[in-house]
């Protein structure tokens, strides 16, 4: 199964511009045209009546990025754990209710999150750290079966062919598969989560691999290390801090895979 997007008024807008144009390098002039843009909301999270964290995200399964965002977070573990979850759409906001048990530390204070992968928490909340393991699982992903999902993965992007301005990530098994796009590279990750959780498929990340549009922050590195996927693939760079934490917890990283060539960052012993 893959999660398609539906392209539709709530995504983009569209504005009357001015467009730069050049006959052969030499007269340049401006003309009228109109162009869509992309859009964002700022998602509130409510868990239990009280507002927990507001993301700059793309409106659409705003439900399953608030799930996933709370199991990245450490706050949920698995889908038992939301007793309710409805997304308000005049307020741009998703209300939980966990289940009987399950809180919210009161030193988990709000947080606003920005689209970009400037503002992380932190590499790994020491609160949470038991919730962040190695990677054991130590299957093996031939090379060449990954250069061609990733040639397949860069053609499924729909919102960034016709509007422009996201990112997307691509959850591959053989089983399941899901693709999504946002503004935000972090977001892609959780409204993955989310959607495995909803649909009980978490089990299947140990042995799929993980794909993404942009550059891989030691914010995408934890949310990969929280999921426990085996592999993750970037058509661009790591930072520094997300290759040391890769090779601390047994991640597979590769970045500038393009075409037939990449580069491996750590956990080489999976290729094959």
């Amino acid at each position: 199964m893959t999660d398609g997007i539906n392209m539709d008024e709530r995504l983009y807008a569209t504005f009357s511009v001015k467009e730069i144009v050049s006959d052969n390098g030499r007269a340049v002039r401006l003309e009228d045209r109109e162009k869509d843009v992309i859009g964002e909301i700022s998602l509130k999270i409510y868990i239990n009546g009280t507002e927990y964290a507001s993301l700059l995200c793309l409106n659409q399964l705003t439900e399953e990025l608030a799930l996933g965002f709370l199991f990245s977070e450490g706050v949920i573990d698995t889908i038992a754990d939301v007793a309710a979850i409805s997304y308000n759409e005049r307020l741009f906001a998703a209300m939980i209710t966990l289940a009987a048990g399950k809180s919210v530390e009161k030193c988990e204070s709000l947080r606003s999150v920005t689209s970009g992968c400037g503002k992380c928490f932190t590499y790994i909340n020491p609160l949470k750290h038991e919730k962040f393991l190695p990677v054991a699982n130590q299957d093996k992903f031939p090379i060449s079966g990954i250069l061609k999902v990733m040639k397949e993965f860069e053609r499924q992007s729909e919102i960034y062919r016709s509007v422009g301005g996201v990112h997307s990530v691509l959850f591959r098994h053989p089983d399941f598969s899901v693709f999504n796009e946002d503004i935000g590279r972090h977001n892609c990750f959780d409204k993955i989560a989310g959607v495995l959780l909803r649909n009980n498929k978490m089990t299947l990340v140990q042995t799929g691999m993980l794909l993404v549009s942009g550059r891989v922050s030691s914010e995408i590195i934890t949310k990969v290390i929280r999921l426990g996927a085996p592999v993750l693939v970037s058509r661009s760079t790591p930072t520094a801090a997300a290759v040391h934490l890769a090779r601390e917890y047994n991640v597979t990283l590769l970045g500038y895979v393009r075409g037939k060539s990449g580069f491996v960052y750590s956990g080489e012993a999976r290729l094959m």
